[in-house]
């Protein structure tokens, strides 16, 4: 497999109390097939899409953490990127701790209280498939402390933001990674009046579909919630929805694209 360029988003998990629920779940929605990967590694599940790995799916390893999509991000040196999360202002939950041959991980909390994760390569380099139907296409960080956390971001990972909204109605950046300034690998948008107040921080992961409206009346129909949409965007006709045990994320048919990013 081929390797990720540093700071880009190379792999997600969803973190469910019901495994095999979601695995009823994402197989109806999505059309993946998984893979336990045993006790040793505490019965983690990648799941498939066309035969290439797309995601995967891990029962809670406590009851009081959140039911929720987490997006990791690439890295040749988890202790590094450890020591630069401390200094910048972060903080590690977890890790690095080794995965076997599979590779290195570890769990983090940004200034702003959005969770995410950092991945190391061994013989698990992360997506197989994305940007297809069934799989990951984007992530972007939702958050109140952007200050903080575009310092953040930018010293952990030397992202490059390019502001696309009017930075006041709408405040949205888009990330670069250092090595690549012309790839726009996610986002980080400014929670607002808009939003509702207990709304927390968090990265809100996006998965492509062929068809945004058929994909939200799966939802419904397996017993998972509509947040928001289906709704048209410069970007696609997009949906917020969230999994049948709470696990909220966004489908999004990017063929579908109307309107102009002008934060109006």
């Amino acid at each position: 497999m081929s390797a990720f360029t540093e700071g880009t988003p190379c792999w997600a998990d969803a973190a469910l109390p019901d495994l095999a629920a979601g695995r009823r779940f994402y197989g109806e929605l999505f059309g993946w097939t998984f893979e336990d990967q045993g006790e040793d590694f505490a019965h983690y599940t990648i799941a498939f899409r066309d035969g290439k790995s797309a995601a995967a799916l891990m029962t809670k390893p406590d009851p009081a953490i959140p039911t929720a999509w987490t997006i990791y991000f690439a890295s040749t040196d988890a202790t590094g990127a450890a020591a630069r999360i401390g200094a910048a202002g972060g903080q590690v939950v977890f890790g690095p701790d080794k995965a076997g041959d599979v590779g290195v991980m570890l769990g983090a909390v940004d200034p702003g209280g959005s969770a995410f994760g950092v991945w190391q390569a061994g013989d698990h380099a992360g997506f197989e498939i994305s940007d297809q139907p069934g799989s990951f296409c984007w992530t972007e960080n939702h958050t109140r402390e952007t200050a903080a956390v575009d310092r953040f971001y930018e010293t952990v990972f030397g992202y490059r933001a390019e502001q696309i909204g009017d930075g006041q109605h709408f405040d949205y950046k888009v990330w670069s990674p250092a090595a690549d300034p012309e790839l726009q690998i996610g986002g980080r948008m400014k929670l607002g009046a808009g939003q509702p107040a207990g709304q927390r921080a968090a990265f809100r992961i996006y998965f492509a579909v062929d068809d945004c409206d058929a994909a939200v009346a799966t939802v419904r129909e397996l017993g998972g919630k509509v947040a928001d949409g289906p709704t048209d965007s410069p970007f696609g006709r997009l949906a917020t929805v969230a999994d049948d045990q709470g696990a909220v994320f966004t489908v999004i048919d990017r063929t579908r694209r109307e309107g102009a990013v002008d934060g109006s």
